[in-house]
């Protein structure tokens, strides 16, 4: 579950530059929600790969 935990701790960082992005105009915020966005992603996609290997190895 620490993957889990991670996932949303990532998240509820990024709310703030959100609210700047999205409700401000901010664009110096905008790039660091592409930024995180495009962390986030590479942590999925590193969860997806260990769930893929876990499930696999469980045969």
């Amino acid at each position: 579950m620490n993957r889990f935990e991670s996932i949303k701790n990532m998240i509820s960082e990024m709310e703030e530059d959100f609210t700047k992005f999205y409700e401000n105009g901010n664009k110096a915020a905008g790039t660091r929600v592409r930024n995180s966005m495009n962390n986030l992603k590479k942590t999925a996609q590193e969860i997806r790969l260990e769930v893929t290997e876990l499930k696999n190895s469980k045969k």
